[in-house]
């Protein structure tokens, strides 16, 4: 190490955290190259002595490594400040009532599914109830390698159609519910936070109509003055671990803040237009009356509803990164 090097302790953490991806690209590019190296062989020695026999296990294999290198070559594109960050993911109803709740609590589980595909853990940090089924809000923390990278395409209104289970006469209503993807930054992160600069609001937590209600005011509300942000979490039981876990999110929407002013300064230079992406209708689920799910962005769609509100939005988030093209950086 360069003498001096652990002097300023944050810039020795961020480098330190560079280094560890790089050594992870480069083991997983060594593994990649030494099984297509041993492939080759055996494809080598089975075409010189004439053994189709194991042509069906070559193929295997073959496709396998290459998902393998697919997956790997696009997350290098993935090259964001923050795309390898843990992502804070939130849903809160939208229009639609009750059908609305039900339906955040649908997108709940889709988000909860992927992450289990992927091998990736997911904590709760807040979640309120709906009234008589579903959720009101939920935030979530999903962390993996690359989970911000790939879940920033999330970000934005998504509508279902269907026939309400929740309507006597059963008829068919559209609901919305509004998602929020942020990364969550390092302690190390320069966006500070001043404790003047942020005002607490303290008060009881709610349930839904069969719960209990807690007695004492342990939910809060934290406004951060200079920005107008507002975060709110009555998830845990006392006061001051919703204190730290709404300054984890403020802190979260502050870095994501952060982006997006620097991306319209960028795009100012470049001539270009940006709209909102908060609150606009990125995706579409029907389910009546035929089934259908559309990116209204890339127009990438699928007719296996099912699949998708099972977690399987593996085609829609790399539709979107692959057709953007875009990095979140803000340097």
């Amino acid at each position: 190490m360069v003498s001096g090097f652990w002097d300023n302790k944050v810039s020795a953490q961020t480098t330190m955290q560079r280094l560890a991806s790089l050594r992870y690209d480069y083991e997983k590019w060594t593994n990649i190259k030494n099984k297509c190296t041993d492939l080759n062989e055996i494809a080598t020695v089975a075409l010189n002595e004439k053994d189709e026999s194991i042509n069906d296990s070559i193929y295997s294999e073959l496709s396998k490594l290459s998902s393998i290198f697919e997956t790997f070559e696009f997350e290098l594109q993935l090259n964001g400040d923050f795309d390898e960050k843990t992502a804070i993911l939130s849903i809160k109803q939208g229009a639609g009532g009750v059908d609305a709740q039900d339906w955040s609590e649908m997108l709940l589980r889709m988000y909860t599914r992927w992450a289990e595909h992927r091998k990736f853990s997911l904590e709760i940090l807040d979640l309120t109830p709906g009234e008589e089924a579903g959720i009101k809000s939920a935030t979530v923390k999903i962390i993996g390698r690359y989970a911000y990278g790939y879940l920033r395409s999330e970000k934005g209104v998504h509508r279902l159609v269907r026939l309400s289970p929740f309507d006597t006469d059963h008829r068919r209503h559209t609901s919305f519910a509004l998602v929020e993807v942020l990364p969550e930054p390092d302690t190390a992160q320069d966006i500070r936070i001043e404790p003047d600069d942020v005002k607490m609001d303290v008060f009881r937590a709610s349930g839904n109509g069969g719960q209990s209600v807690q007695k004492n005011s342990t939910a809060i509300r934290l406004t951060h003055k200079p920005s107008g942000l507002v975060v709110s979490v009555q998830n845990e039981r006392s006061q001051s671990q919703n204190r730290e876990v709404g300054m984890k999110i403020l802190h979260a929407r502050l870095v994501d803040l952060e982006i997006k002013k620097r991306a319209e300064k960028q795009a100012k230079f470049k001539g270009e237009h940006v709209s909102a992406e908060f609150g606009r209708q990125v995706r579409s689920y029907v389910h009546h009356p035929y089934q259908m799910v559309k990116d209204h962005r890339t127009e990438y769609q699928t007719g296996n509803t099912d699949a998708v509100l099972n977690g399987e939005i593996d085609d829609f988030l790399t539709a979107f990164l692959s057709s953007s093209g875009k990095t979140n950086s803000i340097k």
